[in-house]
């Protein structure tokens, strides 16, 4: 019997726009897809962390992009939510979501290209991204995985106009 996706619940996880000094956003590409999907980076939370810390914490891990190198500008009022399409539930996270609950934060980057190093925190024998680059934000929207392009587009609506 196939579990119902409707009761299943959303993972905490947080997600960074980083934005750099031209007001473009950092966006990495996915060594797990097979298209050319591009995303902001963006996590888990840990058991007993808090949101801040854990994108925090995600940046570093994904980009090699240290704490002392970012400011914060601004934070989603509200969690914001997107479902994984039927292809992928089950697949992901074992099973046990039907998408992620997220709170997104929009950080200014203080450093300088060199200062990203997606080898930073390699997990599983291998980065998240396999590339990057600064990307403008109207261009954001074309560049994610169709199934997270409602939730791009609220990111944007919300904290978008803290950088621009």
């Amino acid at each position: 019997m196939k579990t119902d996706p409707s009761k299943l619940p959303y993972r905490p996880g947080v997600g960074v726009m980083l934005v750099n000094p031209m007001g473009h956003v950092f966006v990495g590409q996915r060594y797990d897809s097979i298209a050319e999907a591009w995303q902001m980076p963006q996590g888990g939370i840990d058991k007993g962390e808090e949101p801040l810390p854990a994108a925090l914490r995600e940046l570093e891990e994904e980009t090699g992009v240290l704490p002392n190198l970012v400011q914060p500008i601004a934070e989603t009022r509200d969690w914001l939510t997107y479902d994984l399409p039927p292809e992928l539930l089950g697949r992901i996270w074992g099973g046990k979501y039907r998408g992620q609950r997220q709170k997104w934060y929009a950080l200014r980057f203080l450093g300088t290209d060199r200062d990203v190093n997606l080898d930073a925190h390699a997990h599983h024998g291998h980065a998240e991204f396999k590339a990057w680059k600064w990307a403008p934000l109207p261009e954001l929207p074309a560049l994610i995985v169709p199934f997270k392009r409602d939730l791009y587009a609220a990111i944007l609506k919300e904290l978008g106009p803290h950088i621009r």
